[in-house]
């Protein structure tokens, strides 16, 4: 069972609708989803009528199935990975919401709508743009509070670097499931090679710090 932080909607729906139905009671069995409720979903229109986290865990053994899903390390289209995540964005739901954490040499940086935060909903129709790409994410760093009068001028792994830093909510140990938009190197002040690896979460749910791996 997992406490979710972060679950996108529109990433499942769009995701869910694409499984063939023939390999979705398949997938439900691996899932452990109930049966009852699956079949009321493959025979009815829209199928969506299935739970949010029953379709959520089908997606995830789909993803698993069909994709090499990776660890956040060495990320491939999709990687999953647990850690300490600094999220911003509560308190606008309109708006994005940025997490991110380090483990070791990499960071990780996840972009999304931060409407899919749990407890933080607001009418669909009141949010005027999608936040998980990578053109999203660079706005939010242009119009970051200090003005960043250089950022126009860094790399966009820099960018994200220096925002990242500038972090100060306390991070939140947390499991996740992205699709990567970009990964490459930056050198830190240190002079060491940092990883950078931004992606866009499925979902963000608290974790068990006794679980970390690696950091």
């Amino acid at each position: 069972m997992r406490y979710y932080l972060y679950v996108s909607g529109s990433k499942l729906d769009m995701l869910y609708e694409q499984i063939p139905p023939k390999l979705l009671k398949r997938l439900a069995v691996e899932a452990k989803v109930d049966l009852k409720v699956l079949s009321v979903a493959v025979q009815s229109s829209p199928r969506a009528e299935a739970g949010t986290y029953d379709r959520l865990d089908i997606v995830e053994k789909y993803l698993e199935r069909e994709f090499d899903v990776s660890w956040m390390t060495e990320p491939r289209p999709w990687f999953r990975g647990d850690l300490g995540l600094r999220i911003a964005g509560y308190g606008a739901a309109d708006r994005p919401t940025f997490m991110t954490g380090r483990e070791g040499d990499t960071v990780i940086a996840l972009i999304g709508s931060a409407h899919h935060l749990i407890g933080q909903r607001t009418a669909v129709d009141t949010i005027q743009a999608a936040y998980s790409n990578l053109p999203s994410l660079f706005q939010l760093l242009h119009d970051a509070p200090d003005g960043r009068p250089q950022a126009n001028r860094q790399s966009p792994l820099r960018q994200v670097l220096d925002f990242s830093k500038s972090l100060t909510v306390p991070p939140v140990y947390s499991e996740f499931l992205a699709r990567r938009l970009l990964h490459g190197t930056v050198t830190g002040e240190d002079g060491r090679e940092l990883e950078v690896v931004i992606g866009t979460p499925l979902y963000v749910a608290m974790a068990d710090e006794d679980q970390e791996q690696g950091a």
